[in-house]
C-alpha cells in the first residue's frame, strides 16, 4: 500500500506512529476477511499477515510504503482435531476499494488524535523531526519530493535522462487495483498453496535492499549514473546524481537503530493464541508434500535440497547459501556436503574416499596440530587455516582472563 508525500515523511522519523498506522491497515484488511469467512459460514475465523515497512523507491527516494503477506482465507477450529484453513473467495476491485477507504478514514482520525499534520499546509501540528534533526529532516523531505537538498543545485529537481514514449497511455487500476486520495492498494499477486519457490520469489521482493550494484555507475567525470528498474511513464530510464545527492538520499534511508521493520499479525503473531496450532499445521502439511515429492525424487536433487533441523528451521550453511550464494562447506577438494546429513560425498576424485566429517563445536585441546597433518593434502591450506583460527582464538581467551604467554619467536 502507497501513502501520501506527507505522511511518508512523518513516518520516516516516527517509528511509533508507522507501527499504528500499519496496524489500522492489517486490523482493516483482516476484519474484512473475517466478515467475509462469516458470511460464507465459517463462524470465529482468523487471519494473519507478515508485513515489511520498506523505505525506499526505484529512485533511491524515500518512500514508506507497506508491503503485506496476508493468508488469503482464515483457520477455524475444527472440534478437537485443532484448526484447519478455509480459503476465501476472489478479491474484485470493489473489496479493495472497500478497503482503501475504510483505512484512508481510520488513518486519518489516527493523525487527528495524535495531533499530526496530515498536509504540509497544516502548520500549527509540530513537527518532531524537523526540532530534533533539522538537516536530516531537510534532506527527508527534499527526497520524498524528488529534489536535491546539497550539491551545486540544491532545490532542483534530479537529472532525468531517457526517451520520450511515442503514445502516452493512460494508467487503468487492474481488477484488484483502488485508489483513494493518496492511498494506492494493489493486491493482484496471488500465490497458490504449494507454489514455494514463488512464494519465496515474493518474500525476497519485499525483503530486497533499496539498490543492485550493478545499477549504480560511476562516469569518468565523478558523476554517478543510476539506472531505474523500470521505465518511468515520461520514459526516464537513468538519472544522473552528484555524489552528494547520492548520500544524501542513502542517509535518509537508513532507519534508526533498534526499530523492527518485519511485523506480525492475526495469527501470526508471536504471543497469538492460535500461532501454535496453526504452524503445527503448515509443518505437518509441508512434511507429508515432501515426502510424498522424496519417493520419485532422484538421490542427486534430493541432495541438493536445503537441510533443516529438528526444530524445522534451515541450517546455517544453508541460510549462507540461499542469502549470499556461497557454500561455506566447500572446499578446494570439491568435497561437497550432502543434505540432510553431514557426510560427504566425492566428485570427480577417482574413488579417494572423502574425509572425515567434522562436528560443529569446536575441537578439543591436541587435535589441530594432528588434524592439519592428517588432512587430505588438497584441504591442507584449509585446514592449516582453520589449526591458525583455533590457536588465535586461545592466545585472545587467554588474554582476557590474564594468562596469555607470550608468542613464540619466528
Amino acid at each position: 500500500m502507497s501513502l501520501p508525500h506527507r505522511l511518508r515523511y512523518l513516518l520516516a522519523w516516527d517509528h511509533d506512529l508507522s507501527r499504528a498506522v500499519v496496524a489500522v491497515y492489517l486490523r482493516a484488511v483482516l476484519g474484512f476477511l473475517r466478515r467475509r469467512a462469516r458470511r460464507d459460514g465459517v463462524a470465529d475465523g482468523r487471519s494473519g499477515a507478515v508485513t515489511i515497512i520498506q523505505r525506499f523507491g526505484g529512485a533511491l527516494n524515500l518512500n514508506i510504503h507497506i508491503h503485506a503477506l496476508v493468508l488469503d482465507g482464515v483457520f477455524a477450529k475444527n472440534g478437537d482435531e485443532g484448526v484447519g484453513f478455509h480459503a476465501g473467495r476472489r478479491l474484485t476491485r470493489d473489496d479493495v476499494a472497500d478497503v482503501v477507504a475504510v483505512v484512508g478514514r481510520r488513518i486519518e482520525r489516527l493523525l487527528q488524535r495524535r495531533g499530526v499534520a496530515a498536509s504540509p499546509e497544516e502548520t500549527s501540528a509540530p513537527d518532531a523531526w524537523s526540532e530534533d534533526a533539522p538537516v536530516l529532516a531537510g534532506l527527508a523531505a527534499a527526497s520524498v519530493e524528488g529534489r536535491v537538498a546539497l550539491g551545486p543545485r540544491p532545490g532542483t529537481r534530479v537529472q532525468r535522462y531517457g526517451e520520450p514514449p511515442d503514445d502516452v497511455e493512460p494508467l487503468t487500476p487492474g481488477p484488484c487495483h483502488a485508489r483513494l486520495g493518496r492511498f494506492d492498494l494493489h493486491a493482484g499477486i496471488v500465490t497458490q498453496a504449494g507454489q514455494r519457490e514463488r512464494l519465496e520469489r515474493l518474500c525476497r521482493y519485499a525483503l530486497r535492499p533499496p539498490i543492485a550494484e550493478d545499477r549504480l555507475r560511476l562516469a569518468s567525470d565523478g558523476l554517478v549514473w543510476l539506472t531505474l528498474r523500470h521505465r518511468w511513464a515520461d520514459g526516464t530510464t537513468h538519472l544522473k546524481l552528484e555524489p552528494v545527492e547520492l548520500l544524501e538520499r542513502l542517509a535518509v534511508l537508513t532507519p534508526r537503530p533498534r526499530i523492527n521493520l518485519l511485523l506480525y499479525y492475526g495469527v501470526l503473531a508471536p504471543h497469538a493464541p492460535w500461532r501454535a496450532a496453526v504452524v503445527a499445521s503448515a509443518a505437518s502439511e509441508e512434511a507429508e508434500g515432501a515426502a510424498a515429492a522424496e519417493s520419485g525424487t532422484p538421490d542427486d536433487e534430493r541432495n541438493d535440497r536445503p537441510s533443516r533441523c529438528r526444530s524445522g528451521a534451515y541450517l546455517w550453511a544453508d541460510l549462507m547459501r540461499r542469502t549470499f550464494w556461497f557454500d561455506v562447506l566447500e572446499c578446494s577438494a570439491l568435497w561437497r556436503p550432502t543434505a540432510p546429513s553431514c557426510a560427504y560425498r566425492t566428485r570427480q576424485h577417482g574413488g579417494t574416499n572423502p574425509p572425515a566429517s567434522r562436528p560443529a563445536h569446536g575441537a578439543p585441546r591436541g587435535t589441530a596440530r594432528a588434524s592439519a597433518a592428517t588432512a587430505h593434502p588438497t584441504c591442507r591450506p584449509s585446514v592449516e587455516r582453520w589449526v591458525h583460527g583455533v590457536r588465535c582464538r586461545r592466545l585472545t581467551a587467554r588474554a582476557r582472563h590474564g594468562s596469555a604467554r607470550p608468542l613464540p619467536s619466528s
